[in-house]
């Protein structure tokens, strides 16, 4: 298991329902989330549109990213969540999380 942390920036115009969504993330989703191995899954918000994402993977988060992106489910949330993110045009999220260096954990 590792842990991993990411940043990524979306519209702080569309915050609110951006969030909305993420009260009712289709079943079919979390169910592709678990058959590749992400856990504990956290996405955290400012105000500013910066949100860090915090998730637990078996291998690597290249790993469970590639198995994703060979979902159809996620590529149609990846489609409807697009445009609440500060990306180039046609770019998907997934494709452009900055993942973050873990320097201290404790249990």
């Amino acid at each position: 298991m590792k842990r991993i942390g990411f940043e990524i920036r979306i519209k702080p115009e569309m915050a609110d329902e951006y969030k909305e969504w993420h009260t009712k993330v289709w079943p079919e989703l979390l169910d592709a989330l678990r058959k590749h191995g992400w856990r504990n899954y956290s996405i955290f918000f400012k105000p500013d549109g910066q949100l860090f994402g915090y998730v637990e993977v078996e291998e690597s988060f290249e790993a469970s990213l590639a198995g994703m992106a060979g979902e159809e489910i996620n590529q149609k949330w990846q489609d409807m969540m697009s445009p609440y993110f500060q990306l180039p045009e046609g770019a998907h999220a997934d494709e452009n999380m900055i993942e973050w260096e873990e320097v201290f954990h404790t249990d």
